[in-house]
């Protein structure tokens, strides 16, 4: 099986496994798992804007420690900023240690064993709304074929998060619906 051919099929391993996926956390833990196996990678995580844009907090990562991932929010104008400050383009970081300014905690990526970095944009309906990143513990020139499926599943698991919003929105309101029902029954 070619490298193409074994993305084709993570890439449908990661979609089954976001369908299968109810809550918006087992859905963005499946995207990072998945992505960080298909690359053979040190780790992944998914970094979701705050309200205000200026910042990216870890929501959810795989194969790092949580004492890299608890580090605190990344600035979006010093973490890769092509990624998300409105250029919404892929940000290679081919070694940590020569691209430290590029990198928020470039001395917790060292410690952590970060080599290189890919990060992609997560967009949804033409928004940007974070970032999945991925982490090597070795230096790596990342293809175009990789670069593909990490946008892939970027944009596999902005969509499903955003299903997995609405679908609770929708169970929440028809919750409220039913004890309305009820209540002006027996009213």
């Amino acid at each position: 099986m070619t490298k193409k051919q074994g993305y084709f099929h993570d890439l449908y391993q990661v979609a089954m496994a976001i369908n299968s996926a109810g809550t918006a956390e087992s859905i963005l833990s499946s995207t990072v798992q998945a992505t960080t196996k298909a690359l053979n990678a040190k780790g992944s995580s998914i970094m979701l804007l705050t309200p205000d844009k200026k910042s990216l907090i870890h929501t959810i990562s795989y194969g790092l420690s949580d004492a890299f991932t608890k580090k605190g929010p990344r600035s979006v104008a010093k973490s890769l900023p092509e990624t998300l400050s409105g250029k919404g383009k892929v940000s290679i970081v081919s070694d940590v240690a020569k691209e430290s300014r590029r990198v928020h905690f470039p001395e917790e990526a060292e410690k952590e064993g970060i080599v290189s970095i890919l990060a992609v944009p997560m967009k949804l309906k033409g928004n940007t709304i974070g970032e999945l990143r991925v982490y090597t513990a070795e230096k790596r020139k990342f293809s175009q074929d990789d670069i593909d499926f990490v946008q892939a599943v970027a944009n596999l698991g902005a969509l499903a998060l955003d299903n997995a919003r609405l679908y609770e929105a929708t169970q929440k309101a028809y919750k409220e619906l039913a004890q309305d029902v009820l209540t002006f029954r027996y009213w």
